[in-house]
């Protein structure tokens, strides 16, 4: 071999390395943007009850915090998406974390109420922008293969993940520093991220010609907010309050103006196509339920352990250890091991019914003084190795099959499911808890009253979770291959 053979081995040893070194920089980037806007679904949750003391919050106030951000999030998810498209993926992925940084601040400095609930939603919308736009650029950064498949897992992991990380922070947050830093800590995140975003590792891809579809985008988020509105006043005015009427009726008015708009557009936000698949429709229903219940439940015992039990909110972080577990347990070996093994409506299906088992156990158990080993861990640890159950199964298998042009809508329609599924849990099961704490009330103690209406959101959570087994064993026939399995 010749000098100048030799010389030449080295560039094509190293393109590889080099190669695998930008791109592993690219999900680094991507990866950590996705968690810190899915941490927000939970990370102030531990913070709420420091925030109600600090800012004199009502109790009727403390689910708009969370619920908010969740609704704008999911909400304007799919709008987000298609702007990117439209006007540069990556342009739009930095307004949207610079929209969520600056909103952060805000919130972490309101004064009160509305300053902070109004944060929220600005919050909600910068992660609408920059979600999509990340998940998008991870498909145009990584090549067709098994790199996107592996990137693609770790993105989906982060839907999990984050809920729980913002929970175990969260607590620790609170306890050494103040409530605000639950909101602070997303500015040098971001900052990290942005800095990332000019390195050159990501590709943005081309834009496409069209127009943003704002009546679809308008009548979707209009609706579901209706809804929840209508859930939250009617646990409060009554259900038959002319208000709550109004909002229900709305709600339902502008959801059906969506469906007809989505129908009857050139380019419309939903695609039929993507949704038309009974398995992807399926595993986006699972996933809209499973949001429902997940998000309620952390909102519901978060409350019982620090208003009921007195736990500090660093022990409340602590407390959902278990959960992080079992959600290790699904989605590290057990879980790809069952999809390789069985079809994987069984075991989507399992998985909601051990997480509705442990709710189920939970509530029954739940008493002011329920001992949190016997009642607490073993229900977190059977919802945490449900609930990742469900997500390794229902990402792959929302993602099955969807042509390449509809892959970030696709994509996108697994957050937004999660997320709109959130924002109405936590209104529907919050009402029902505070429903049925007033009616015990007259003839118990308080303490005993908040424990019997936390037991009652987590006993309609469970149903909740079984509905979703329900839907998935009806739905998807899919059997997902190893290759199918993102990131495994």
């Amino acid at each position: 071999m010749s000098v100048h053979d030799s010389t030449q081995t080295v560039p094509q040893a190293a393109a590889p390395a080099a190669a695998g070194r930008k791109l592993g920089l690219a999900l680094l980037v991507i990866a950590t943007a996705q968690l810190m806007l899915v941490l927000d679904d939970t990370i102030v949750n531990i913070a709420l009850p420091s925030m109600q003391r600090s800012l004199h919050l009502p109790v009727s106030s403390l689910n708009w915090v969370i619920s908010f951000y969740a609704l704008t999030f999911g909400g304007l998810l799919l709008a987000g998406g298609r702007a990117g498209d439209l006007f540069g993926r990556l342009r739009v992925f930095r307004t949207g974390l610079v929209l969520f940084t600056l909103a952060s601040m805000a919130g972490g400095f309101a004064p009160n109420e509305t300053v902070l609930v109004t944060a929220r939603i600005v919050q909600g919308c910068g992660a609408a922008l920059a979600a999509p736009c990340a998940l998008s650029l991870l498909a145009t950064t990584f090549p067709a293969g098994p790199a996107r498949t592996k990137a693609l897992g770790v993105y989906g992991s982060m839907a999990g993940l984050g809920s729980v990380i913002g929970l175990l922070l969260g607590g620790t947050l609170t306890e050494y520093a103040s409530w605000r830093w639950v909101l602070f800590i997303n500015a040098p995140i971001a900052v990290a991220v942005l800095a990332g975003t000019w390195s050159g590792v990501l590709v943005p891809g081309d834009t496409e010609r069209g127009k943003l579809d704002v009546p679809g985008a308008v009548t979707a988020t209009g609706g579901v907010a209706s809804l929840i509105y209508a859930l939250s006043r009617g646990s409060s005015n009554g259900w038959t309050d002319i208000g709550t009427l109004v909002a229900f009726t709305l709600g339902a008015v502008l959801l059906i103006a969506f469906a007809l708009a989505e129908r009857f557009s050139r380019a419309p936000m939903l695609p039929a196509s993507v949704i038309r698949d009974r398995n992807r429709g399926g595993a986006y229903t699972v996933l809209l339920l499973l949001g429902t219940g997940m998000l309620a439940m952390y909102y519901l015992l978060t409350l019982y352990l620090q208003i009921v039990r007195g736990y500090s909110a660093l022990h409340t972080g602590l407390s959902y250890l278990p959960n992080v577990v079992g959600l290790g347990i699904a989605a590290g070996g057990l879980g790809p091991r069952l999809f390789a093994a069985l079809p994987a409506r069984a075991v989507i299906a399992a998985g909601m019914l051990i997480s509705a088992g442990g709710l189920a156990w939970s509530a029954a158990m739940l008493t002011p003084t329920s001992n949190y080993f016997a009642v607490l861990l073993p229900g977190m640890l059977a919802t945490g190795i449900g609930t990742g159950l469900t997500f390794v199964g229902c990402t792959s298998t929302g993602m099955r099959g969807v042509a390449p042009r509809d892959s970030g809508v696709a994509s996108g329609l697994l957050n937004t499911s999660v997320q709109c599924g959130a924002a109405l849990g936590i209104a529907a099961l919050a009402a029902i808890a505070s429903a049925v704490t007033r009616n015990q009330q007259t003839g118990h103690a308080y303490a005993v009253a908040l424990t019997h209406g936390y037991s009652a959101g987590l006993l309609a959570g469970a149903a909740i979770y079984t509905a979703a087994a329900i839907v998935a064993a009806l739905t998807i026939n899919a059997r997902l291959s190893a290759g199918q399995l993102a990131g495994h």
